[in-house]
């Protein structure tokens, strides 16, 4: 063979071998990682296969295969082409995943019509479910396009619809699309991914309600038969132009949505089609939020709005006859002529257990007795006027809107039957009435929602008869004169108040009264913002926005106009510990700079509002990822080794290193934040207490802290000191290498608490079963030993056995062994049985997400 020819010979196959090895590789990675190969259409002779991609006629969507978020396993989607991040709108097989590895799947098409998802061993996974009118059809009679709107059709060969997407939705809809519900109780529904990596159904479902007018539901999954039974969020009522629950849909809103209530055929049809926005998506994510989505043409999504985004969006927020307000704090409050239901619960801030009458209505006392006719006109129940509102879910459609009915008629036929609880005559809907329990009331600040009335007795309008009147006066008369006794002890008590106001340096309510007060305590730095400012950042305190929640009140992330990021705590109104938490954390965080420590950026106050801003930590609290069975596996042996010697630099700052020593008191795993980089940082200073000069012991006869953490002294006897907070920071270690709670931790039927439990796998030479598995084997054993060696020397039961922070550092960055730990006695048994002082109030701080939760035990 010439020299040239077998020159060629070997580059050509050398070629081929090449090309091979690029379709192998490619082979192993999911089909979003590479470039597809575009096909128009799938038939029974032309299925698609893995790196092949359905697409459009207008290159708008298409379909292939895909792993959503690294998941292990493989899926056939629907997205929009081109467009980032991307959002799958539709899952063929979404309870039936193929094996990330099965590079060997195809989706076809039979000659019958229906779809199937084969996996590499000719074994289908998915299909579809259609009888064809004609049962031999040629393999060329058939084929599954995608179109331009993203519906994904089977069609015949005349082109007669045989299946489609649209029909069959996931957690999206799209324009055009049509979410029905009929008389026979069938419908089709979104329903949530379980996780953003498992598209399988999850928690939520949105689809409308079987009312005239329709709503809009969110329903939670309960697992039942009837499983959209437990309402999670509605948009109220359609009034033929827009959700008279959702106040963005005010009169000035022009959309492409519609509801079509068809009553002759018993049917019910939501759509939707935005003119100036085409490419667009409503979805429901796994956590139930609704958002309606857009694309400027861009390659982005961008949010063009979302529900639910505050409290009282959530379904029955205040119960039963409760009325909720999004701007007020507290958000609930009973409707006039109702008192809470328990009174207990609702001092707490549980107010779904809602209201009851104070007064029994003329139609429940007439009961079973004659009543004359001036009885009658003299006692019989009015109505209480309330705007601007929600309207109650449960209405019942009496008569339709004319321009010859008004709302006296619609009064009329509710004054005139008993069970009649409320009535709204709305425009371009008519007469609705209530007999049920009125719940879901919100009342909104804008000019948006609609008027509803109350339906109570006279006596709580101030219509009763005159005798009524005279008992009034009378009441009226002995209330003054006890009020003006009241009034001069009163006066002493204001005169007191007054003097410790001056004396404490009690905050006042007004922006230039908060900033006389920190210029006499001169903090570093500290910014003092508008309210309306802050209002703004965290959209008007969004339920989406709210990062945790706790007796102090809520937290919830902003972003601030010059785009900064920030976590804004806003204490509780009705809380008796905030006025002095706000003070302990606004002037003494502000005055301690360290990298290990959260920073406050600044303060608000208004009237009964007091804010607190934080820098926003992305990753949240460390519990968020230590306690949760998927999340941990991205604390590995590093980061929580370099976790633990942050919280030890932080501790030692506070209590040796800054102007002064600073006792924690409430040290804990969810109040150590995360940044980007899972860097640690303590939070939660509202607790904490300066220890002057070189006292190293106090008492105190309210002990506040988490149980579990508490030091033996602090518990019992009310006694702190830094020893306190080394205890709490070795509780903290051990379950860092764990990743077990110490308050759930039990050991089968023994009564065996987790401190002691660690104590008996380090004494008998076990210690690295304390490790977390799922840390396997990617570890230091030294290091490990090491920091279980000094967890169990901080939480010994006598505070002098424990080392100082001092020591600690020292023994994490050098080989210095300390003494054999003692056997943690207290804590044999398990923590829920900790004795409890018995005169004290105990206090429990709890972080569920950034910064603080406080509530009572």
């Amino acid at each position: 063979m010439p020299m040239d020819t077998r020159t060629r010979s070997v580059s050509a196959l050398n070629g081929s071998m090449f090309f091979f090895l690029l379709i192998f590789l490619f082979s192993l990675f999911p089909s979003h990682y590479h470039c597809a190969v575009d096909v128009d259409e799938i038939t029974p002779s032309q299925p698609l296969a893995q790196g092949q991609a359905l697409v459009s006629p207008g290159h708008i969507f298409e379909l292939g295969f895909f792993s959503p978020n690294n998941s292990a396993n493989k899926y056939v989607g629907i997205w929009h082409k081109d467009i980032s991040p991307r959002k799958v709108v539709w899952v063929a097989n979404r309870e039936n995943p193929l094996a990330a590895t099965d590079t060997s799947a195809s989706l076809t098409v039979s000659s019958n019509g229906n779809l199937k998802l084969i996996d590499g061993k000719q074994k289908s996974i998915w299909s579809t479910n259609v009888t064809s009118l004609v049962s031999s059809l040629d393999n060329s009679s058939v084929a599954a396009v995608l179109l331009d709107n993203g519906n994904f059709v089977v069609n015949d060969h005349l082109g007669a619809e045989l299946w489609q997407s649209f029909d069959h939705p996931g957690d999206t809809v799209l324009p055009n699309m049509v979410l029905r519900y009929d008389k026979s109780g069938k419908g089709n529904f979104l329903s949530s991914w379980k996780a953003e990596n498992d598209p399988s159904p999850g928690r939520f479902l949105l689809g409308l309600a079987p009312q005239t007018p329709s709503q809009v539901f969110i329903w939670i999954n309960n697992g039942s038969n009837d499983s959209h039974s437990v309402p999670y969020w509605r948009s109220g009522p359609w009034d033929k132009s827009s959700f008279i629950g959702v106040p963005e849909m005010d009169h000035r809103y022009i959309n492409g949505f519609s509801v079509d209530d068809n009553l002759k055929q018993g049917t019910q049809d939501f759509s939707y089609s935005l003119y100036d926005k085409p490419v667009a998506y409503i979805y429901i994510s796994p956590e139930g939020i609704v958002r309606l989505t857009f694309s400027k043409n861009d390659g982005k999504w961008y949010v063009y709005w979302q529900t639910p985004k505050n409290a009282c969006d959530i379904y029955g927020a205040c119960g039963p006859f409760g009325l909720c307000k999004a701007s007020a704090y507290p958000i609930c409050k009973c409707l006039k002529g109702f008192v809470p239901k328990s009174s207990a619960q609702w001092s707490k801030g549980n107010w779904t257990g809602g209201c009851v009458r104070q007064n029994k209505l003329f139609c429940e006392r007439q009961t079973n007795k004659s009543v004359s006719s001036r009885e009658k006109q003299v006692d019989d129940d009015g109505f209480w006027k309330m705007v601007k509102l929600k309207i109650p879910d449960s209405h019942e459609f009496i008569t339709a809107f004319n321009a010859e009915e008004t709302s006296d008629d619609c009064k009329l036929r509710c004054l005139t039957n008993c069970s009649c609880l409320a009535y709204a005559f709305v425009n371009n809907i008519g007469c609705l009435v209530w007999s049920k329990d009125l719940i879901d009331i919100q009342q909104f600040s804008a000019s948006v929602g609609v008027d509803i009335y109350i339906r109570l007795a006279r006596s709580e309008l101030g219509e009763g008869k005159p005798i009524k009147l005279i008992a009034s006066l009378t009441a009226i008369g002995f209330v003054s004169i006890l009020a003006a006794i009241v009034f001069g002890f009163y006066r002493r008590q204001a005169n007191q108040k007054r003097q410790n106001f001056k004396s404490t340096g009690m905050i006042k309510s007004s922006r230039d009264g908060l900033r006389e007060y920190i210029g006499k305590h001169d903090p570093s730095e500290l910014k003092i913002y508008d309210f309306d400012s802050i209002v703004i950042a965290t959209n008007n305190f969004s339920l989406a926005n709210k990062l945790g929640q706790g007796g102090f009140g809520p937290v919830y992330k902003g972003m601030l106009q010059d785009g900064k990021e920030v976590a804004v705590k806003r204490l509780s109104s009705s809380s008796g510990q905030g006025i002095e938490e706000f003070k302990n954390e606004m002037l003494l965080i502000s005055n301690l700079q360290h990298k290990n420590l959260v920073r406050i950026m600044g303060c608000c106050v208004k009237e009964d509002e007091k804010l607190l801003i934080y820098e926003f930590m992305p990753n949240k609290s460390l519990d968020t990822f230590l306690f949760d069975t998927r999340k941990r596996a991205v604390l590995d042996w590093v980061t929580r080794f370099n976790i633990i010697q942050g919280i030890a630099r932080g501790l030692l700052y506070l209590h040796h290193d800054s102007y002064v020593k600073v006792i924690h008191r409430d040290l804990k795993v969810s109040n150590i934040l995360l940044d980007e980089k899972m860097n640690p940082k303590i939070s939660d200073f509202g607790l904490a207490r300066i220890i002057e000069g070189t006292q190293n012991l106090e008492n105190t006869q309210k002990v506040v802290g988490t149980r579990g953490y508490m030091s033996p002294e602090y518990a019992m006897g009310g006694i702190f000191s830094e020893k306190s907070d080394v205890y709490s920071f070795g509780v903290l270690m051990l379950e860092i290498i764990s990743s077990k709670k110490n308050t759930s931790f039990s050991l089968y039927d023994q009564q065996l608490g987790f401190l002691a439990y660690a104590w008996n796998l380090w004494n008998e030479g076990r210690g690295l079963e304390l490790v977390d598995e799922i840390l396997g084997d990617s570890y230091s054993s030294l290091e490990v030993l090491k920091c279980i060696h000094i967890g169990l020397l901080c939480v010994q039961d006598n505070a002098v056995d424990r080392p100082t922070m001092a020591d600690i550092a020292l023994m994490l960055s050098s080989e210095k062994d300390g003494p054999q730990p003692k056997l943690p006695v207290f804590t044999i048994q398990n923590t829920a049985h900790y004795p409890q002082p018995h005169s004290e109030n105990t206090n429990s701080s709890k972080n569920e997400a950034s910064i603080t939760m406080i509530e009572g035990r």
